[in-house]
């Protein structure tokens, strides 16, 4: 869930609510910096920044903050025994700055502006003048740079500077039991999904969650409107060899960073083979994983789910190269 968007739909229609944003963390942390919760007038609404004690001083400033409509800038430390006391395995600083949300439009329209972006840069003031009104604003990145640090302090401690991309895109090509529960599975794990079956019963979005793209069409529909980047990820999990050979043939050479598919080590030959005589490159069939997931001897569709999520989250973090091992070792 598109945490900007929420926070932009609280900030519009009540202005009752809070930010809490990972502005600094030095040592071990729960969380990492740019982590963000929103909590709503009543209580946590989505997000975590670490739990336990840290997110209970989070949830009383984020009370005051809306009562005194200004910010607060929260510094907790935890120490290795405290850490351990709470069951936390952490033993370090962390800042939070937490903001009330506002109806003001020129704010309204940055988170707005965040949550719509592909990439972009977001400075908060950590402080506002009452009279003056809240301060936060949006600047796209430049084509081609990196986000860099996720969230940072200024050096005068006013401002947090947050540099963020979309999560990477994960388009699943079908959406029987094993493609449903593998969007579903990498949804929850923070990827953006997009679900393409040809067949409208199973592209059907109400078997979806509102966050998941659900597209009715073919491979050739799917790239048209989602056109392949190396931060796109495609799972391949139709209802038989010659649907997964059309599509294995259009993705395989793309600039697509992970290709998996889901079958055995003979499918992969049997594909391979065929698509060979095709005229696929053969350094771009080597690169599809078959099976694909990790090697955790899943057999449900749900079970092969989650090795493929924790496929998708290897390769996210890792950035390029293999660390684990295919479903099949």
């Amino acid at each position: 869930m598109n945490i900007w968007r929420v926070a932009a739909d609280l900030a519009r229609t009540s202005g009752a609510g809070a930010l809490a944003t990972v502005a600094r963390t030095a040592g071990s942390t729960p969380v990492p910096a740019g982590t963000k919760m929103l909590v709503s007038e009543g209580g946590r609404l989505l997000g975590t920044v670490g739990g336990g004690c840290v997110e209970a001083d989070v949830l009383r400033a984020a009370g005051e903050a809306q009562t005194r409509r200004r910010p607060a800038l929260v510094t907790h430390h935890l120490n290795a025994d405290l850490a351990g006391d709470l069951g936390l395995s952490c033993g370090g600083t962390v800042e939070i700055f937490v903001e009330p949300l506002v109806a003001d439009p020129e704010y309204v329209a940055a988170l707005e502006a965040a949550a719509a972006a592909d990439a972009g840069v977001v400075t908060t003031a950590t402080a506002w003048d009452v009279a003056a009104g809240p301060f936060k604003t949006f600047e796209p990145l430049p084509p081609g740079a990196e986000p860099g640090v996720p969230a940072a302090l200024s050096a005068d401690r006013r401002f947090v500077v947050e540099r963020f991309a979309l999560a990477p895109r994960v388009l699943v090509f079908g959406a029987g039991h094993v493609g449903a529960a593998i969007a579903r599975a990498a949804a929850a794990a923070g990827f953006r999904v997009v679900v393409v079956d040809d067949r409208s019963e199973y592209a059907d979005p109400g078997r979806f969650g509102g966050e998941m793209t659900v597209l009715a069409g073919g491979v050739e529909d799917a790239l048209t409107r989602f056109p392949l980047t190396a931060r796109d990820a495609v799972v391949v999990a139709t209802r038989g060899h010659r649907h997964d050979a059309l599509i294995v043939e259009r993705v395989a050479p793309s600039p697509a960073g992970y290709v998996g598919l889901l079958g055995s080590r003979r499918k992969q030959a049997v594909l391979t083979k065929a698509l060979t005589a095709a005229g696929v490159p053969a350094e771009s069939l080597a690169r599809i994983r078959v099976p694909v997931g990790l090697a955790i001897g899943a057999e449900t569709p749900e079970e092969i789910a989650v090795s493929v999520a924790a496929e998708l989250i290897e390769w996210r973090r890792a950035g390029t190269g293999r660390v684990g091992r295919s479903r099949a070792g």
